[in-house]
C-alpha cells in the first residue's frame, strides 16, 4: 500500500471538511476512496464537489466494497463505536470523530474488539493532540520541569453558541439524539487535554445546568471538580452563553507554574528551588525582601512562548499520522483506548449533577446509562440506549 484510500462516512460540516481536504491532496499519504451519507441531497452535493467518488448511503456497503482501505467516522455521536465495530470486523482501519461514544459501556465494547485485532488502526480524531502548543505544555509536565502538579484550572468559555444553533437540526442539545451539550459536542478536545496532560482524577463532584441559558435539554454550563487522590485538584469551566468567551488554562507545580491564554501564548515560570524548599529555607525577612522590593527574578525564570495553529492544519496532521500508522506503523497520536478518557469525565460530571453528590472514577457504567435512559424516555423521541 502506497497511499491509504479512505471512506468518510457522514457528510456534515467536519466530513465535508475531511473530503475536501484529502481531495485536495492535502493530507499526504491518503486519497479519497468513497463518501456515505443517507441522504439524497448529501448525495447530489457529493456528485457535483467529487465527481468520480463512489457514494453510498449505507455504510456497510461503503465498507464491503472494496474501494477503501480506511474509513473516518463523522456520524452522530452514538454512532460512532457501532460502525468502528463494524469496519474493524471487516478488517478496515477506523478513525474516529471526537467523541469516541456518548457512554462508557458502548466505548469499552469498541476497544474490546480493537484489542482483538491489534493489525487493524483505530485512533480517535483529537486534533487537538497535534498543537504544538499543547504538545509543547505536555512536555513539560512529563519531563518534571515544573514538578509534581498541585493545581490545574481550565476556563473555556469561547464556545458560543446562540438559541438558533440548537434548532438547525431536530436531533441537536437531546439527550436522545446528541446524548448531551457542550460537553460531548463543544468540550471533548479540552476534556482530553486536561487528561493527556494533567492525568485522570479519583473523583469529580460538579455543577452541571440543563437549559440554564438556553431553551433546551441538555447542558449549557458546566463547573467541575477534579480530586486527584493525592491532594491535587482541577477545576474544569465550560459553557456556550458567553459571548466575549475567556480560554485560560493554568497548572501550578512545586516548582513552577504554566498558564496558556486563548490556546496561543504559553507562560512557564520555574522556580530556581521549589516552593517546599523555600518554604523551609527562607526566612520571614527575606520573603518580605523579595515581595516588597520586587525581586521576583530571584526565585523564578520567565519563558514566553506564542504559537499560531492555522485551522484545518491539525485536522490534517492527525489524518497524516493516522496514514502514517497504517503504512509504517508509526503510533497513533490517540488511539481508541484513550478515547474512552474523555467520555468517562463527561459521564462523570452528568452523573455527579444528577445524583447531587460526588462520583469516584471509573463510574458506573450501569447506573450511568440508567440515568441517561430516564432522560431519553421522558425527551420521547429516540428509543433507550442499551
Amino acid at each position: 500500500m502506497v497511499q491509504v484510500k479512505v471512506g468518510i462516512i457522514g457528510l456534515g460540516a467536519q466530513g465535508n471538511a475531511y473530503a475536501e481536504f484529502i481531495s485536495a491532496g492535502k493530507v499526504k499519504n491518503m486519497v479519497l476512496g468513497a463518501l456515505c451519507a443517507t441522504s439524497a441531497t448529501k448525495k447530489e452535493m457529493a456528485a457535483e464537489k467529487f465527481p468520480g467518488v463512489p457514494f453510498y448511503q449505507d455504510y456497510t456497503e461503503l465498507l464491503e466494497s472494496g474501494n477503501v482501505d480506511a474509513v473516518i467516522i463523522c456520524t452522530p455521536h452514538y454512532l460512532h463505536p457501532e460502525m468502528g465495530i463494524e469496519a474493524i470486523k471487516r478488517d478496515v482501519h477506523v478513525l474516529i470523530e471526537k467523541p469516541a461514544g456518548i457512554y462508557t459501556k458502548q466505548v469499552k465494547e469498541l476497544n474490546e474488539i480493537a484489542a482483538a485485532k491489534p493489525e487493524i488502526k483505530v485512533g480517535i480524531l483529537f486534533n487537538q493532540r497535534t498543537n504544538p502548543l499543547y504538545q509543547k505544555v505536555k512536555e513539560i509536565i512529563d519531563n518534571g520541569e515544573i514538578g509534581g502538579i498541585r493545581r490545574a484550572n481550565w476556563m473555556i468559555t469561547t464556545s458560543w453558541r446562540p438559541q438558533g444553533y440548537y434548532e438547525q437540526n431536530e436531533w441537536r442539545a437531546t439527550w436522545g439524539g446528541e446524548g448531551g451539550g457542550i460537553l460531548v459536542n463543544q468540550a471533548p478536545h479540552q476534556l482530553d487535554l486536561f487528561q493527556w496532560i494533567c492525568g485522570m482524577p479519583k473523583k469529580v463532584y460538579s455543577n452541571v445546568k440543563f437549559g440554564y441559558q438556553r431553551n433546551i435539554a441538555v447542558e449549557d454550563d458546566v463547573t467541575a471538580v477534579f480530586d486527584y487522590g493525592n491532594g491535587a485538584t482541577g477545576v474544569f469551566i465550560a459553557c456556550t452563553h458567553d459571548v466575549m468567551g475567556t480560554d485560560r488554562f493554568e497548572i501550578l507545580g512545586d516548582k513552577g507554574k504554566i498558564v496558556v491564554d486563548d490556546s496561543k501564548k504559553v507562560t512557564i515560570k520555574r522556580l530556581y528551588k521549589s516552593e517546599s524548599e523555600m518554604s523551609a529555607s527562607l526566612t520571614q525577612e527575606e520573603v518580605a525582601n523579595i515581595f516588597k522590593h520586587g525581586y521576583l527574578g530571584d526565585i523564578y525564570k520567565e519563558e514566553v512562548l506564542e504559537f499560531n495553529s492555522v485551522w484545518g492544519g491539525q485536522h490534517t496532521a492527525a489524518m497524516e499520522n493516522f496514514a502514517s500508522s497504517i503504512l509504517e506503523d508509526t503510533p497513533l497520536l490517540a488511539p481508541c483506548n484513550d478515547g474512552i478518557n474523555q467520555v468517562e469525565l463527561a459521564n462523570a460530571m452528568h452523573l455527579s449533577t444528577w445524583l447531587g453528590k460526588e462520583v469516584e472514577l471509573p463510574v458506573d457504567e450501569e447506573l450511568f446509562l440508567a440515568e441517561l435512559n430516564k432522560r431519553i424516555s421522558e425527551e420521547n423521541k429516540y428509543p433507550i440506549k442499551k
